[in-house]
């Protein structure tokens, strides 16, 4: 089942691998198709899986009800599901009437990410904490002097690809699968690969 346009979440690090969206759920447990909008008279448009879309609205735009949300991510992972008690909307539209409940699937979501970069391998202090404060300079430092930061971000990229080189092509090389890998990067397989590669200066097709 395709997805169609919706608001989603990443995170800097982890981006794609986990891409987080407020999920819909209908009466059967099913989900729902992409909502076709037609946005000319010839028939062009854009399909959309944004859930307040689905309200049951047989108008301008037809959709099924939801009957729950959840909150999911691109690497499998769903929150418990949160039914939608129609009856005490009152008449207000999904957007409005269950705009917490969309909250609450992002905060889960939030703690979803949370859990992926404790499981994730660790890096040691006081590496970790070094690399904080050297954010934060660098922030400091963009607000008065933007070129320097900008120079000081360059060296950051110089640095990486020095001292990412050998690692990655230990790891390459190393008995780890790549589900393994994947996990210890807190990514999925392909986005590891594709790091492996670049750091160790390889074709991921190699």
């Amino acid at each position: 089942m395709g997805v169609g346009e919706r608001e989603s979440w990443t995170t800097e690090e982890f981006g794609a691998s986990h891409e987080g969206a407020v999920g819909v759920l209908l009466a059967d447990s099913s989900m729902p198709d992409p909502v076709f909008i037609a946005m000319t008279s010839a028939g062009t448009g854009r399909e959309v899986s944004q859930w307040s879309v689905y309200d049951g609205g047989d108008g301008f735009v037809r959709a099924p009800r939801a009957a729950a949300l959840r909150a999911v991510c691109s690497c499998g992972w769903t929150s418990p599901h949160h039914p939608l008690h129609w009856e005490e909307f009152g008449g207000k539209g999904l957007a409005e009437a269950a705009g917490d409940v969309a909250d609450a699937c992002a905060q889960e979501w939030d703690v979803h990410t949370v859990e992926v970069e404790r499981s994730a391998v660790t890096v040691p202090e006081p590496l970790a904490g070094l690399l904080l404060r050297v954010e934060s300079e660098i922030e400091k430092l963009a607000k008065t002097t933007p070129l320097a930061a900008l120079r000081a971000a360059r060296r950051l990229e110089v640095i990486a690809v020095q001292t990412a080189y050998w690692p990655a092509l230990d790891v390459i090389n190393s008995d780890a699968t790549g589900e393994q890998t994947a996990a210890a990067l807190g990514l999925n397989e392909d986005a590891a690969q594709d790091l492996l590669a670049r750091f160790g200066r390889l074709s991921r097709y190699h």
